[in-house]
């Protein structure tokens, strides 16, 4: 039997630019919101519900709209480069927003949705109160990525020599469902948006978080020493890929949740 309970039916949000946006509501409709973005050639549902996070949200008094970007999960996914970049996944997770008619939400993401939470929070402050933002570099890793192998092996099955492309390529061709052309679109797409940097960065209260062994540790703790609101928090013996399933980054996360929602309400008060 597994622990994990089962997936709700995805509801559909329409984007700005006409796409299909697919979101799956967990938990209390009246419990305080939290947004879930996951990562790069993940999902909403592999990165936050097998894992266990709904679960542990919902148990301590969240709802949890979880988000599958667009070119992932049951999402559109466009093949065009022009229909990925930062603006355009912020105004899904807006949009994400504004369906459910969500008006006071928490954030979490991890790696790319992490990144796109530093944007959203940034840009709707009135709208997201607080964010969980894990494995958030300072620049995008993905620009390290040969577009031209990955689309010659995707079209004509050649070779791919450089190790970082064929890292993502066979990281994206693991997860069922995943549309490698979609997915390199993205890469090339987002290759001039905007990086997460001191003078972007969120006012609201902030979790940074990233694994020991991950490569990306000391860039992410440059980004929470960066916001003027934000803490930091070491994931003990995880990489940038297993860290979302660490026991220790959820209790954290919902510890981070709970207290700074009372320092609001007390504030309020």
């Amino acid at each position: 039997m597994s622990l994990v309970p089962e997936a709700p039916r995805p509801r559909v949000v329409v984007s700005p630019d006409g796409l299909d946006i697919a979101t799956y509501d967990h938990g209390d409709p009246d419990a305080p919101a939290v947004v879930a973005v996951h990562g790069f050639a993940s999902s909403g549902l592999l990165n936050w519900h097998a894992s266990g996070w709904t679960r542990d949200l919902t148990r301590a008094g969240h709802r949890v709209v979880v988000v599958d970007q667009r070119g992932h999960g049951r999402s559109s996914k466009p093949h065009r480069p022009q229909e990925y970049s930062m603006d355009l996944l912020v105004a899904d997770v807006t949009a994400v927003v504004d369906a459910y008619l969500l008006d006071d939400v928490a954030y979490l993401g991890y790696s790319l949705g992490a990144r796109v939470g530093w944007h959203t929070a940034d840009r709707i402050p009135d709208r997201i109160s607080r964010a969980v933002l894990g494995g958030i570099p300072d620049a995008d890793p993905m620009r390290r990525v040969r577009v031209d192998q990955a689309r010659a092996f995707i079209e004509h099955g050649e070779p791919v020599e450089d190790r970082v492309t064929n890292a993502y390529l066979t990281m994206a061709s693991g997860v069922p469902g995943n549309d490698l052309r979609a997915l390199v679109a993205m890469v090339e797409g987002m290759r001039d948006s905007v990086e997460p940097r001191p003078d972007n960065a969120p006012t609201q209260p902030l979790l940074l978080a990233a694994g020991s062994e991950d490569g990306i540790l000391a860039a992410s703790q440059r980004l929470a020493a960066a916001a003027p609101r934000a803490e930091f928090v070491e994931i003990p013996g995880r990489n940038h890929f297993n860290a979302p399933t660490s026991r220790a980054f959820r209790e954290a996360a919902i510890a981070f949740l709970q207290r700074t929602r009372a320092d609001a309400e007390a504030t309020q008060g």
